[in-house]
């Protein structure tokens, strides 16, 4: 008789349980062109150095048919974060403009991590990351001393959070609810934690050297990507300008996409972006302050997204640039 009873209480247990539905990440497949133009070295130049990141392979995209034309010999290197980094030093110094063209086909997934805000859906798996200790470290624009750390502390003190994911998801409806998407006037763009801090408003750089600043000083290591973003619709086209987003990381869930700009600018989008980062975008390089490989002579680079050159160890700060997409049929 007692048998009736099991099941029906077994049956009340998994109709309580929440279910987790399993969701497919959306893709997109595209042939991206990157074009880069160093200038004509003046006269007297010696030396004629340059860098440009090419896309790499990871968890949610797949770079295939990669081909390089330059106007010299190269090789591509890696980086302690494993960015990849096209390096080219002519034997002798160019009397033409140097041109170099990479073009690849890109399958970029949109990164999905449920367990961001569902607690039963299973958590991000991801091999571990060897760079974890730098992701809770100072960048040169991002400071964690005693002001950033207050600053930190008191949003999380006013949202009541008191585990690392609520932390970490209270400094973000903390961003997108108080900066601005606005890049007018001086000083956005650059990733400076005290500007957007006082500012309240800028770029995605902007925003994300909050959230990843305010996280680190919380003692939840965040991280910093940048590419190129690619507009919704499908089609071919030219991309004018950068990208970048941040993830963080916690025992339960894994690293956690989250793009605060983006939801700031899409406001019906502010609970999508946190926990995932849409198939519009290609990453270029992660981390701040990079060293380049080989080193330049220069100091190391706020971030890397565009080509960069050297002439006679100094920056040539007149490189053009373009991108450009074309979305492919996917079979």
């Amino acid at each position: 008789m007692r048998y009736p009873l099991l099941a029906a209480t077994a049956l009340l247990l998994t109709a309580a349980a929440p279910a987790t539905t399993t969701v497919a990440p959306r893709s997109r497949t595209f042939l991206l062109t990157c074009k880069a133009v160093v200038p004509t070295p003046v006269a007297g130049t010696k030396q004629l150095e340059f860098w440009m990141p090419v896309p790499h392979n990871d968890k949610n995209q797949d770079i295939r048919n990669l081909k390089i034309e330059a106007g010299a010999p190269y090789t591509v290197e890696t980086d302690l974060y494993g960015n990849q980094i096209l390096h080219l030093k002519p034997a002798s110094v160019p009397i033409a403009p140097l041109t170099v063209t990479l073009t690849a086909q890109v399958t970029r997934r949109e990164h999905l991590n449920l367990r961001a805000t569902d607690d039963h859906a299973p958590a991000e798996t991801e091999a571990t990351d060897p760079n974890l200790k730098r992701w809770l470290a100072a960048d040169r624009l991002v400071p964690l001393d005693a002001k950033i750390k207050a600053q930190a502390q008191e949003v999380v003190a006013n949202a009541h959070a008191t585990t690392p994911l609520a932390k970490a998801r209270a400094i973000y409806e903390h961003v997108v609810s108080t900066v601005t998407y606005d890049k007018t006037g001086q000083g956005w763009g650059r990733g400076d934690i005290y500007y957007a801090c006082d500012a309240r408003r800028g770029n995605c750089t902007d925003f994300h050297a909050i959230v990843i600043g305010y996280c680190r000083a919380l003692g939840i290591p965040a991280r910093f990507s940048i590419g190129l973003p690619l507009p919704a619709d499908r089609g071919r086209g030219e991309v004018k300008g950068y990208h970048c987003w941040a993830e963080f990381f916690t025992k339960e869930t894994g690293w956690v996409p989250v793009d605060a700009s983006e939801a700031a600018k899409n406001p019906d989008k502010r609970k999508y972006f946190f926990g995932a980062h849409d198939e519009n975008r290609v990453e270029f390089t992660r981390g701040r302050d990079l060293t380049l490989v080989p080193k330049q002579a220069g100091p190391p680079l706020n971030y890397f997204v565009y080509p960069y050159a050297e002439a006679d160890g100094q920056p040539i700060e007149n490189v053009a640039r373009t991108y450009t997409f074309e979305d492919v049929a996917e079979k």
